[in-house]
């Protein structure tokens, strides 16, 4: 079999900041034409690396190689010019402009100084779109898509751009399984036409749909380089936190007691309709449904995010009227934002400043105490594990699943009786994911009920307790513990009855 060309090569890569050496002496290379699958736990070093290959941060130590070239000149707009483009897992779209502007921003066509060529923008954009096999309408304002459809249009736009080489840092987060396969169809494509893409993902069980090698980091290092085929998904696990992890979800030991949440009828005109459901002490109970469906709208009701027209929320058997977060949170319902960069972080502030800012009654006083603030913000990230050098590091400098535990760390402090987790596993590691799982069977095993919104059928089934299934803004199932199956929960999800049910 003929060689094929290398297209991307690392030498050594070694890249520290104040307090922590992010990689040490990294060495990988991408073939011409392959994906180059990137995996290893939150803080392993992948999103350094990324921001080396595409020119946000210079390496201290180490040689890049693009096309066989060794590149001394290192900025994001130079490597682009090599050919090198990113789509990145959080979304920075400009959601007031159409989906055709965004695709050429920064490059937008002209037909004389200072006068975009509108009309053969649009043209252009939609033979693109259409071309891929998507029917959007370009016309559209960003404003007005799902978090999947902007996924999708950032790949739209990093194909346009002719990149040679394409990095995908968790593509497939928040898209369906509907989207999954056709992105997986248009990297194959790519592939065809000799582009390369470096495709970094947390979800082990596709990585052998799309991928032909595969390189695991730890702690910044680089620990192997293998075909795809050569290692099982349990072997990767153990290269990524360098043990055998027996179980993949925590032993849930608590008993689920009485009704502790009630909700009847809730409803909001065109988004859900008549929501009605019960939580108990001690439960996990899932939301599923299929990405649209209504579950992410109807929790932000029950938080106070939203408005509902209708329909009554129960608490330890009171109604309660819930018209804004600090009504939620004075009953003791927390929530866990499917976005935790826009709505659960201030990235720009330390850790203790995030674990403090919703808990400032408890250091109020004639001045802030910050002792105590402190010392909360301390036992918590020794409590939840979370990997930094001290609580005073800024928040965007986490990764994304140490990010999430501060998110968790800060409405621990409120000692809620109800806590919502929006997609509380997205985009981070299966390490991260356990310890994420096993602070949900701890606040069950103290009394509280968790209810959980995930896209992932395999987590709905390992962790939870029953599920209710989402479709078009209304309820259409549960299934219990004893009747979980990955067929029955998707016949409901697409609104239908379940497999077996009697008609």
């Amino acid at each position: 079999m003929e060689k094929k060309k290398k297209v991307l090569e690392l030498k050594n890569i070694s890249k520290s900041f104040p307090g922590v050496k992010a990689l040490d002496e990294v060495s990988f290379s991408v073939e011409e034409g392959t994906v180059h699958v990137l995996v290893g736990e939150n803080g392993a070093g992948k999103s350094t690396l990324i921001k080396i290959i595409n020119g946000m941060y210079t390496a201290d130590e180490g040689e890049l190689y693009v096309f066989g070239k060794k590149v001394a000149m290192h900025s994001p707009r130079h490597m682009k010019e090599l050919g090198i483009a990113t789509i990145h897992q959080e979304l920075n779209p400009v959601p007031d402009l159409t989906i055709a502007e965004n695709i050429f921003l920064g490059r937008l066509p002209t037909r004389g100084p200072g006068i975009v060529a509108k009309k053969r923008m649009v043209e252009e954009a939609q033979k693109l779109v259409n071309d891929l096999g998507f029917s959007y309408d370009v016309k559209r304002v960003m404003r007005s898509l799902t978090v999947s459809d902007m996924q999708i249009i950032e790949i739209i736009k990093a194909i346009s751009v002719n990149a040679k080489i394409i990095i995908m840092d968790e593509p497939t987060s928040s898209i369906t399984e509907g989207e999954v396969a056709v992105l997986h169809e248009q990297i194959h494509r790519l592939k065809e036409r000799g582009i390369s893409i470096i495709y970094i993902s947390h979800k082990l069980d596709e990585l052998k749909q799309v991928g032909d090698q595969l390189t695991v980091l730890r702690d910044g290092k680089t620990i192997s380089t293998h075909h795809i085929d050569e290692l099982t998904t349990d072997e990767i696990i153990t290269k990524m936190v360098g043990r055998k992890m027996d179980n993949v979800y925590p032993v849930k030991e608590a008993e689920i007691g009485e009704k502790l949440l009630e909700i009847k009828n809730l409803t909001q005109p065109n988004v859900f309709s008549n929501i009605s459901f019960t939580l108990h002490r001690g439960e996990i109970l899932g939301m599923s449904g299929l990405v649209g469906a209504g579950r992410t709208e109807v929790v932000r009701a029950i938080f106070g995010m939203d408005s509902y027209s209708s329909g009554e929320i129960i608490i330890n058997g009171k109604s309660v009227e819930i018209k804004k977060v600090s009504d939620a949170i004075r009953e003791g319902i927390i929530m866990l934002s499917e976005d935790r960069k826009l709505e659960g972080l201030v990235l720009i502030r330390s850790i203790c400043e995030n674990i403090g800012l919703p808990n400032l009654k408890r250091y109020r006083g004639f001045l802030l105490n910050k002792k105590r603030e402190r010392e909360d913000a301390q036992e918590m990230k020794e409590k939840l594990a979370i990997k930094t050098p001290t609580i005073g590091t800024e928040a965007q400098n986490l990764s994304g699943g140490n990010q999430q535990k501060v998110v968790i760390a800060k409405w621990l402090l409120q000692n809620p009786v109800v806590f919502i987790m929006d997609e509380p596993t997205r985009g981070i590691d299966v390490g991260a994911k356990y310890e994420i799982y096993k602070i949900m069977c701890d606040l069950a095993a103290q009394g509280a009920g968790v209810i959980m919104i995930s896209s992932e059928l395999p987590e709905i089934i390992g962790i939870c307790d029953r599920t209710l299934v989402m479709a078009e803004g209304r309820i259409t199932g549960e299934v219990t513990r004893e009747d979980f199956s990955q067929e029955r929960i998707m016949s409901f999800a697409l609104g239908g009855k379940a497999v077996n049910d009697e008609k």
